[in-house]
C-alpha cells in the first residue's frame, strides 16, 4: 500500500519543461562557479559525497555539477574496487588519499559507505568489520568536520520499478551498456537486503554533525535541481571579484613571425567534409 501510495505520488507530480529545467540548471551551474572560486580563494576544503542505489542517478548529477567547473579545483573520486594491498590497509586510508586540499572541491561518486552496501549486501567484507565500520565511520566523519572539512552526503532514492526501468534501457544502449554489470543484476535480485542495509547505515551514521540528505530520484531532472539548489543552500559562499581582463581589440602582429608551411605539419584528416560529401 504504502509503495502505491508514493507510486501515485510521483505520477501526479507535474514535470518541468525542458526549457525551465535547461534555464534553471544553468543558473545552478553560475552559483556553483560561484562557490568554486569562493573555495579557491578561501582555501576552503568541500567534500560531497554521493551515495544510492545503482541507476539511481548519482553520475549523471555529478556530470551536470563538474559540467562547468575546473578539474583542477573540483575534482570526482570514483575508486575501483580495492586491491589486495589496500583490502590490508586501515579501511579509510584509500580515501583520505583522496581528501582535498586547501582550494579543492571532491565530489565521492561513491565512497566508503561501500562497506554498508555493496560489501555487507554481497558479503565483501566480515560482519566483525561491517559492526566496526557502523561504529568508527560517525567518529571518522568528526575528524574531518573538526579539521575544517565541509562534508556533505547525499543519498539518491530510487523506486525498484525505475530501477529496473533504467537497467533495461541500457541493454541496448551501445555508449552506456558497461553500466550495466552482474553486479547490477544482484542489486534487482537483492532489492530488501540492500534496503535492510541502506536503513541499518541511516541509524548509526545520520548525525546531527554529519547528516544524511536524501534525494527522490525517480524524475531525474527533479533531482539534480533539487540537489544542486541543496548543496548551494548549506555553504555560506560569497561572489569573489575577479580581476578585470583587458583583451586587444585584435591580434597582436609584430611583422617579426612566419609561419612554417603547412606540408611540415601532420593534420587530422577532415572527417566532417567526408561526412558532407565536400570536395574541398
Amino acid at each position: 500500500m504504502a509503495k502505491k501510495a508514493k507510486d501515485d505520488k510521483a505520477a501526479k507530480r507535474p514535470k518541468l519543461s525542458t526549457k525551465a529545467y535547461e534555464a534553471e540548471l544553468f543558473r545552478l551551474q553560475t552559483e556553483l562557479v560561484k562557490l568554486q572560486e569562493w573555495v579557491r580563494a578561501t582555501g576552503s576544503r568541500v567534500v560531497v559525497i554521493f551515495e544510492g542505489r545503482d541507476a539511481a542517478g548519482k553520475g549523471g548529477t555529478i556530470k551536470r555539477i563538474s559540467e562547468y567547473l575546473s578539474p583542477r579545483v573540483t575534482r570526482v573520486a570514483a575508486l575501483p574496487a580495492p586491491t589486495d594491498r589496500e583490502r590490508g590497509q586501515w579501511y579509510y586510508q584509500r580515501y583520505v588519499a583522496h581528501l582535498p586540499a586547501p582550494g579543492e572541491i571532491v565530489l565521492f561518486d561513491r565512497s566508503w559507505y561501500n562497506r554498508a552496501g555493496v560489501e555487507k549486501v554481497m558479503g565483501f567484507c566480515t560482519p566483525e568489520e561491517h559492526t566496526r565500520f557502523l561504529r568508527q565511520t560517525p567518529i571518522f566523519e568528526q575528524m574531518l568536520i573538526d579539521d575544517g572539512i565541509l562534508l556533505r552526503k547525499y543519498w539518491f532514492s530510487v523506486s525498484d520499478d525505475e530501477q529496473l526501468k533504467r537497467f533495461k534501457s541500457r541493454l541496448d544502449d551501445p555508449v552506456r551498456q558497461w553500466k550495466l554489470s552482474p553486479m547490477d543484476l544482484e542489486a534487482v535480485y537483492r532489492w530488501e537486503d540492500y534496503s535492510r542495509a541502506k536503513d541499518e547505515m541511516m541509524v548509526h551514521t545520520d548525525t546531527a554533525t554529519s547528516p544524511w540528505f536524501v534525494v527522490e530520484s525517480d524524475v531525474k531532472k527533479h533531482a539534480r535541481l533539487n540537489m544542486i539548489s541543496h548543496l548551494l543552500s548549506t555553504i555560506d559562499y560569497e561572489d569573489v571579484p575577479r580581476p578585470k581582463v583587458e583583451l586587444p581589440k585584435k591580434p597582436v602582429d609584430t611583422g617579426n613571425y612566419r609561419r612554417p608551411p603547412r606540408s611540415l605539419s601532420k593534420y587530422v584528416p577532415d572527417h566532417v567534409a567526408d561526412m558532407l560529401g565536400s570536395d574541398d
